[in-house]
């Protein structure tokens, strides 16, 4: 009976974190309208720094480690996250930017096909390719193709911006994986999330015109992308993650492309269309599937209750 009321608690947690990262979507569009994107993005991200650090603050002092393990420790996050700081700067950027030319719904469909990339990248490390991950690209492709193919037969520019972000996020997520069993998670993210901010205000002081005008503007914005988002949405996965399921939780997860359609409709009334409506059903299934068991045993299974 615990044991399921704190799966239950899990699974809530996480629900709400795919919700406030759905509607996030919907909050960077809107900031697109007074600020530039790697303006947005630079105080975006130092807000998500600053909501961390009284977290990872209240972390070490209820460890055990001494001064000398704690500074091994963020010395040992500082070389990891500047490494993935620079390929979530490339994804932020690309996403950001994109963000100016589709809906907050399409973005973020697109932007979920990592689900499905990140078991091809894993080939060039070795890692087997499962069925269901070949059955997942082949729903997501359809749904891509439904969503956001004109009927010239090309992706529109928000959406080839979206699409080749995904395939940052994709490497952001094995960087992750491989680098979260080296070091500290929290200050991993951040510095990962310092060093996006970093890159993102000199680019931003290279190409746009930075007014505390716009920024004022896009107040509202910018806090639930940078305290929401990063801070708040990251703790709640942190927390949620501990009792769920792998597979569960990428589930729940994946459901911000669900939320971001859902925001988009609501507060900018945007429209899909029954066309692009199908290919988000098809795109979702296709994130759904690879975290699914394995279909061969589903069959298999299957086979072996119908002999009995």
């Amino acid at each position: 009976m615990m044991k399921q009321q704190g799966q239950l608690k899990s699974s809530l947690l996480l629900l709400i974190a795919a919700l406030i990262w759905g509607f996030a979507f919907v909050a960077q569009r809107q900031g697109m309208e007074h600020t530039g994107p790697f303006t947005f993005n630079a105080v975006r991200f130092a807000l998500g720094a600053l909501s961390l650090v009284p977290l990872i603050w209240v972390m070490d002092r209820k460890s055990d480690q001494t001064p000398m393990q704690l500074r091994s420790s963020f010395k040992s996050a500082s070389m990891y996250g500047l490494c993935s700081g620079l390929i979530l700067f490339a994804g932020a950027s690309l996403q950001q930017i994109g963000l100016m030319y589709t809906t907050a719904g399409k973005a973020a469909f697109v932007t979920g096909l990592y689900i499905v990339i990140v078991p091809f990248f894993g080939l060039f490390l070795k890692q087997r390719l499962g069925i269901n991950s070949a059955v997942g690209a082949i729903l997501a492709v359809i749904g891509l193709y439904l969503l956001c193919m004109t009927d010239e037969l090309t992706l529109g520019k928000g959406d080839l911006y979206e699409l080749v972000g995904a395939l940052f996020w994709s490497v952001h997520i094995l960087m992750i994986d491989s680098f979260s069993r080296k070091t500290d998670v929290l200050k991993l993210s951040l510095v990962q999330i310092l060093t996006c901010s970093l890159l993102s205000f000199m680019a931003a002081f290279s190409t746009e015109t930075v007014e505390l005008a716009g920024l004022s503007d896009a107040i509202i914005p910018l806090l639930y992308g940078g305290i929401c988002s990063v801070g708040i949405a990251y703790t709640l996965q942190i927390v949620g993650q501990k009792s769920a399921h792998p597979t569960q939780a990428a589930i729940i997860l994946s459901l911000e492309t669900v939320f971001a359609a859902i925001g988009g409709y609501l507060l900018l009334d945007e429209i899909l269309g029954v066309r692009a409506g199908i290919g988000c059903l098809f795109m979702l299934v296709g994130m759904i599937v690879p975290q699914l068991p394995p279909l061969w045993r589903v069959g298999l299974k299957a086979g072996v209750n119908v002999r009995k």
